[in-house]
Parts: C-alpha cells; sequence; structure tokens
C-alpha cells in the first residue's frame, strides 16, 4: 500500500515535508502522530493581521502590522555575550525602530531597502519601536508550492498551543503542507443530508478555515461545523450504548410490592416528600422492564437520595436478589452501612460493610457469606471490586457520588453480574450540559425538593479582622449544646508556612495543628477531634462515630467531611481558605448542617483580593440553589474541575467547549438520537465514513 493510499487516521505525519524524525518527536507531546491530528489540531487563538497602518498614526501599547522599507540597520554589542540589532524601517508617513535582542544573524539578513512587513506592540521608549516583532519579507514568502499569499501576514493568522521547540512560523508551514496534500482525503463524517440541512461546510472547506480563515464569519462557520461533528460523533456512541442497553432482556424479575419494602416505609420515621415518591416510581418502573435499568440520580444535598436507595434494594432482596453499593470513601461506605442496616436489619435483611479498613478475617468471612447467599446487601469501597468477590445472584448496583470513580471501576462493578440494573447516585448538582455529555447513556432523575422540616443554612463571608467574633459565635453554639465543622484545605503545614491561627492570608493553614491549636488556646472548654484522609482506617471510624454520638463537640477536618456525615445537632460550618475550592465543593460542605430543628450558619473565611475568587465567594453567599451554583462553577472552572475528575481521564475536546456550546450538544443529541432510531447499526451506505469515525 503506498502513502496515498493509507488513509489519514493512521497516515504518519512523518510524511508531510519538513517533519524529520527530530520534528516527530516534538510533535508527539501534543497528540500528533497522523494526518488527520494535524487537521483537527486547533489553534489557541488568532491574530488579525489583515489590517496595515501607518506609522504616523501608531500608538504605544497597540498591537499593529506595519510594511516598511529598511532605512539603517544596526549590530551592537550592548554587554558581555548580549547583542542587539536595531533597524530603522520607514513608510510614507514616518519612521520605526525594530529592535531584536541576542539575534545577530539579522543584522546580515536585513537589508537596506528590502520592503518588510513587522507584526507586533508598538512601545513609547525615546523613539517609536516595536522589539523583537514578527517579520516578513515582502516577494519572498517561503509557504508552501501552491498556497496563495502569506500564512504569516496579511491575514488571519493562527496561533497554536506549542511546546518542545517548535516555532508558530514552523508549523503553521507544516499545518499548511499537510493542509495542501492531504485534506482532500479525509472522510467526512456527517452524513450530507445533515450537513446540508445546518448549512455547515464540507469537511475540507472547515479544516482549511479553522487554520487559514479568510474572514472572522468564515472561522466561525468552521468551527461550529467542527465542535458539532466532535459532539455528534461522541452523542451517536452514547446513544448507541444506551439502545444497546434497551434491546437487552435482563434474567431477574423483581416482587416490586412485597413485604420488605412496605415494611420499609412503614416503619421509616418520615413521610418520603412527593419529589422522592416520583423518583421512586421512575426507578421501580426501571426494575421492572425487561432491559437493565441504566439511570442517574441527582439531587441537592440533603434531598433523601439514601432512602431511595435503601427501597430499591428492599425490592432486589424480597426477590431473590443481591445488591451493592459502592462508595469513594471509607466515611461515607460506612455511614451507607449503618443507616440502611438501621432501616433493613430490623427486617432480617443483613447489611454488610466491605472496605479495607475491615479486619483481613471479618472481610474473607463477609466474602464467604456474599459468595454463598447468604449476605444479601454489601456497601463498601474499591474493594468491592477486588477479583476475590464473588456474588451469588448480584442484580443491583448503585454507585454513589460517582463522579469519584472511574469510568472503568464503575463498569467493573457492573460485571459481577449478568445483566446489572444500575443506578448512578450524586449529591453534586450536574448542569444539564454535563448530564448530557458525561452520561447521555443513562436516563436522569432528579430529586429537586428538601424534606420538610430543613431550614435554610445561613451563609456568611468573614475576614481574618472578624476571626475572634467568629471564635465567639462558635463557642455560643457549642455552649447551647449544638456541634460543628472546621474545615481546613491541608493535612500538613509546608514548609516555610507560619502556623498559628492568626498567620497571614497568604500562609495556608492545615488541619493537624489547627486542631491542636484551636483545643489548647481557642476551644479550651470543649471537645474537639481531628479527621482527615491521612488517618487510620479505624481512627477515622472511632472519631466519625464520637461526633455522631455528640462525644465531640467541635470536628476540625479536611474536605473529607464534605461526604458521609449526617449529624443533625451539628449548627455551624467554618470552611477556611474557601478559594481553594469549587462552588460544588463549598455547597456540599454547606450540605453537612442544617439537617436538625436548629438554625444553621456557614461561614467563609477569606481575606483573597482576587476578582474571581471574591465573584465565586458571593455567588456562594447568596445562592442556596446547588444548581446554579454548578452552572457558576462550569463558567468559572470548567468541567474538568467541577467534576474532579482530572484524576480520572476527563475528556478532551479538540474543538468543542461545553460551555460556548451548550445549543451545539443539545442539537447534536437531538440528530444523534434521531439517527439512532432510523438506522441502530448505521448500515446505510452514506454513512461509511461515519461508521469508521465512530469506530475509532
Amino acid at each position: 500500500m503506498t502513502v496515498a493510499q493509507v488513509p489519514p487516521a493512521t497516515r504518519s505525519i512523518r510524511y508531510v515535508k519538513g517533519v524529520g524524525p527530530n520534528r516527530l518527536t516534538q510533535l508527539q507531546p501534543l497528540g500528533i502522530e497522523t494526518v488527520e491530528d494535524a487537521c483537527y489540531y486547533a489553534p489557541r487563538r488568532y491574530e488579525d493581521r489583515t489590517h496595515l497602518a501607518a506609522i504616523k498614526d501608531l500608538r504605544p501599547g497597540e498591537i499593529v502590522t506595519v510594511r516598511a522599507r529598511v532605512l539603517a540597520r544596526s549590530l551592537r554589542r550592548i554587554r558581555r555575550g548580549q547583542t542587539l540589532v536595531e533597524a530603522a524601517v520607514g513608510d510614507a508617513t514616518g519612521v520605526l525602530y525594530a529592535l531584536w535582542f541576542n539575534q545577530p544573524y539579522l543584522a546580515e539578513q536585513l537589508k537596506v531597502d528590502e520592503e518588510l512587513i513587522l507584526y507586533g506592540q508598538v512601545e513609547p521608549r525615546p523613539r517609536l519601536s516595536m522589539i523583537h516583532p514578527e517579520l516578513e519579507r515582502v516577494g519572498r514568502d517561503d509557504d508552501p508550492a501552491g498556497s496563495t499569499g502569506s500564512l504569516h501576514m496579511g491575514r488571519i493568522v493562527p496561533i497554536y498551543p506549542l511546546a518542545g521547540g517548535l516555532t508558530q512560523r514552523w508549523f503553521r508551514q507544516m499545518i499548511a503542507s499537510t493542509l495542501e496534500r492531504h485534506r482532500a482525503d479525509l472522510d467526512d463524517p456527517l452524513p450530507e443530508a445533515l450537513r446540508a440541512a445546518r448549512g455547515f461546510p464540507a469537511l475540507t472547506d472547515a479544516v482549511r478555515q479553522l487554520h487559514f480563515p479568510d474572514s472572522w464569519d468564515a472561522l466561525e462557520r468552521a468551527r461550529e461545523r467542527l465542535a458539532f461533528e466532535e459532539l455528534f460523533l461522541f452523542q451517536l456512541a452514547l446513544a448507541q450504548r444506551r439502545a444497546r442497553f434497551e434491546r437487552q432482556a435482563k434474567p431477574q424479575r423483581y416482587r416490586r410490592d412485597g413485604p420488605l419494602l412496605q415494611g420499609l416505609l412503614a416503619h421509616l420515621p418520615f413521610t418520603l416528600t412527593a419529589g422522592q415518591q416520583r423518583v421512586l416510581e421512575e426507578l421501580l418502573e426501571d426494575l421492572c422492564r425487561s432491559a437493565p435499568m441504566h439511570r442517574l440520580l441527582q439531587g441537592d444535598v440533603g434531598c433523601g437520595k439514601t432512602v431511595v436507595m435503601a427501597a430499591l434494594i428492599a425490592v432486589a432482596v424480597q426477590s431473590g436478589c443481591q445488591a451493592a453499593v459502592m462508595a469513594p470513601t471509607e466515611l461515607l461506605a460506612e455511614q451507607h452501612a449503618r443507616v440502611m442496616g438501621g432501616w433493613l436489619s430490623p427486617l432480617g435483611v443483613s447489611v454488610g460493610l466491605l472496605t479495607q479498613g475491615v479486619p483481613a478475617a471479618d472481610r474473607a468471612r463477609r466474602e464467604r457469606a456474599i459468595a454463598e447467599g447468604a449476605l444479601p446487601v454489601v456497601v463498601g469501597t474499591h474493594a468491592l471490586l477486588q477479583t476475590r468477590v464473588v456474588f451469588h445472584n448480584l442484580t443491583l448496583v448503585l454507585i454513589d457520588e460517582q463522579h469519584k470513580f472511574g469510568v472503568v471501576q464503575r463498569a467493573h462493578l457492573a460485571k459481577k453480574a449478568a445483566m446489572p440494573d444500575v443506578l448512578v447516585v450524586t449529591a453534586t448538582p450536574i448542569p444539564r450540559t454535563l448530564a448530557l455529555s458525561i452520561y447521555g447513556d443513562l436516563e436522569l432523575s432528579t430529586i429537586s425538593e428538601l424534606p420538610a422540616g430543613r431550614r435554610p443554612v445561613t451563609t456568611r463571608w468573614l475576614g481574618e479582622a472578624d476571626r475572634q467574633a467568629l471564635y465567639e459565635l462558635i463557642r455560643r453554639e457549642l455552649a447551647q449544646g449544638r456541634q460543628g465543622y472546621v474545615v481546613y484545605p491541608l493535612v500538613e503545614e509546608r514548609q516555610g508556612q507560619v502556623p498559628g491561627a492568626l498567620a497571614g492570608a497568604r500562609h495556608l493553614k492545615a488541619v493537624t495543628q489547627m486542631a491542636k491549636h484551636l483545643q489548647a488556646e481557642v476551644f479550651q472548654g470543649f471537645r474537639v477531634g481531628l479527621l482527615h484522609g491521612q488517618m487510620r482506617p479505624k481512627a477515622k471510624e472511632q472519631t466519625m462515630l464520637a461526633f455522631a454520638r455528640g462525644e465531640l463537640q467541635l470536628l476540625v477536618s479536611t474536605v473529607i467531611v464534605e461526604v458521609g456525615l449526617d449529624v443533625p445537632n451539628a449548627t455551624i460550618m467554618v470552611i477556611e481558605h474557601p478559594e481553594r475550592f469549587g462552588l460544588a465543593q463549598l455547597h456540599q460542605l454547606r450540605g453537612r448542617i442544617g439537617r436538625g430543628e436548629h438554625p444553621a450558619i456557614c461561614i467563609v473565611v477569606s481575606d483573597s483580593a482576587e476578582e474571581a475568587v471574591r465573584q465565586r465567594l458571593a455567588a456562594f453567599v447568596e445562592t442556596a440553589d446547588g444548581f446554579a451554583l454548578a452552572e457558576q462553577d462550569l463558567e468559572q472552572r470548567g468541567p474538568g474541575e467541577l467534576l474532579g475528575r482530572r484524576q480520572h481521564g476527563w475528556m478532551r475536546w479538540r474543538i468543542a467547549n461545553l460551555i460556548r456550546d451548550r445549543g451545539l450538544l443539545e442539537s447534536a443529541r437531538e440528530e444523534a438520537i434521531a439517527l439512532i432510531r432510523r438506522d441502530p447499526a448505521l448500515r446505510g451506505s452514506a454513512l461509511a465514513g461515519l461508521r469508521a469515525r465512530l469506530t475509532r
């Protein structure tokens, strides 16, 4: 097979003019290994170099393009080992001075009377100047053969994210060579009818305009087309997966109305809210369908998702099946086991805990009971994923705070059953944009209201100057028999920081030192506990239980308490260095209080002068709606930070931007679902390019 016969998706970039072994190594960190990779490698911004400015009209600080003739040039040594090339250039209106440091070769290359195009920022200096302007010799352009006009001047010029010694000029020329020789070979994945209906340009035109646009309008049309393509392919994959789920026939059948579900609902110390009843009905209908359930349940902190999960577990157990609940932390797993055990154990249902913190002998006994079917309900952490954990008849998989797990981990637990019903749960409100992009293969249920009696939490923002008043407020709450949290971002103080409560805002306080300080010097008459993720499991469990029982009055902790602690008597939450947390995380922490009959207050302490931080904290103080805060967090910090997925391989879009392209995402999803309904296997003759791209 000749190089021309190799499809661009697999055709190595080394066959492009100017790309040798050295350049190949430099391109790999950018994710450019094939011709197709290069075609879709989007510039990070563009510079408008289309308008030529007259020298007499230049103003300091402007970034401009000038066409001028070299009047004189000189090379000077300004200090040992350093040089300065200075060129006086002029047009009919005036003179400008161009300066380049440590590029002595330019003194030979620049010729008097030669005409140049210069691009850069105008500096006042003693004389009107440009320092290190980009330059191009008129009539000596070194663009690839066959290209028209300059790649670097007189146009909208792409600026790429580069690394490893690559220059913008060389990279533009490499992209131009790639497009010139190979873009016609690209397979357009968008069906022609869809492209025509939306007025999108063909792929060959779109990639050219992405890199070397003829106008800003042409660039926007190309970018929109390529972003839609990317989102459409992703939504198509999700739609195919969803359709595949719907075609499956699961072996398990459930008793919807049975003694365990009735007993659970009858003995609860509260009545389900309308939102809980509605969502439970949706989930029960899913369980009773012939296809496996694949659903996302989301709801604000404290809305009562746990009892809905317990009701599903009761249905599974009364039907002779097993249920598994996976939580991201031992703290949350222990709470689920304790709470669900409190509801289900009186009904004769055993709930087992399986975490790394469980002693080896107990863990082995529980694993045997799971394999024999004697333990119908298992709550655990990543320990559930171990190969030695084998279920007797697992049919219901519940994954809590699912965004803390990677996709592979979730799938691995589901594989421990033949065709399980899967419910993923989150208390982190997810904006619709993210829900459609990440969980588009799942049905969505939302509990939007809080249980009756839940008081709104008052939120305040204080500075270091208010610290003594803050401590007095905490003392008053504790003296009335209430409990509280103080949350810090670090476990240990880093070297060079100043310890102590009144250290300057530039010093990050840490939980271990501050727990000692608060107990010894601030709240001597009260019992202060310490909790963080580096403690031994047994110590964490003892601290958590002591706080839940009221034996500890103030819990000094890291963000580990954002999920997993439900203490109705806790009425105060203090968050130090809130600038270190996103809005969604701050909202989760606030949700730890206000769960009882007494008024609750959340206080963030920060003197940050950063405008973005101040906007975020102001939004947190003013807004109690977790979904509204999640939308703002998406705008300010992006999807990877919002969901904490950097460590889990957050998807990287080449062209699309989930914040800017929300409308495109909705459209792409509609088109993908419609196409899968018409042609689930994408067998149509016009879909060959689409099938190939989707397979990759």
